[in-house]
């Protein structure tokens, strides 16, 4: 009989596991890959795998979970460089225009979730909202802190840079947006 896994092994397991289902998910589609596709990408077996996600809903919300914290706080440590609010809310715009020109960038793994799943996982569903009402909180407290009484028109420059981004397989769309806010800002109250 082999030994117990301990809480290190179980905890390195799922890292794998996250990780080689984070990277198919995103390269490929949720729907379009199989279990059998993401045991041969981490090597766990699928009982393993099945112990620690029962269902692939359950994994894709522990990725997007995961994911979130991680790309959230890489915006918000590249925003909160800058001390003056007007550069810090410009630097979120560049901080993106960097992240969708990376290798590999498909948009935003959560508009993506939603347009495979949309309402028929409402797990995946509860976590796609939660990470853009957390992002668009963010924009709107750094929106608010640089003198834009309404956040509304940022944040909606930055979703649609995302997107546009992704389709055109071009950072432009988001220094567009960027330009776009600076205008909003010379427009505003100081």
């Amino acid at each position: 009989m082999p030994a117990p896994l301990t809480e290190e092994q179980t905890r390195q397991d799922h890292e794998k596991l996250l990780d080689a289902a984070e990277a198919l998910f995103y390269e490929k589609g949720i729907r379009a890959v199989g279990m059998d596709e993401v045991r041969a990408a981490c090597g766990l077996p699928l009982k393993r795998i099945y112990r620690l996600h029962p269902a692939k809903d359950d994994l894709v919300v522990a990725v997007l979970r995961r994911r979130d914290l991680r790309w959230r706080g890489r915006l918000t440590a590249a925003a909160e460089a800058h001390a003056d609010p007007r550069a810090r809310l410009l630097a979120a715009f560049d901080w993106l225009a960097d992240w969708c020109a990376e290798p590999g960038f498909r948009g935003c793994a959560w508009i993506n979730a939603f347009g495979e799943l949309g309402p028929a996982s409402p797990a995946v569903l509860a976590e796609v909202r939660a990470h853009k009402e957390a992002f668009h909180r963010r924009l709107a407290d750094w929106s608010r802190a640089a003198g834009l009484a309404d956040p509304s028109p940022v944040q909606l420059l930055a979703e649609g840079a995302i997107v546009t981004a992704a389709i055109s397989g071009s950072p432009a769309p988001a220094r567009q947006a960027r330009a776009a806010v600076e205008a909003l800002l010379g427009a505003a109250p100081q």
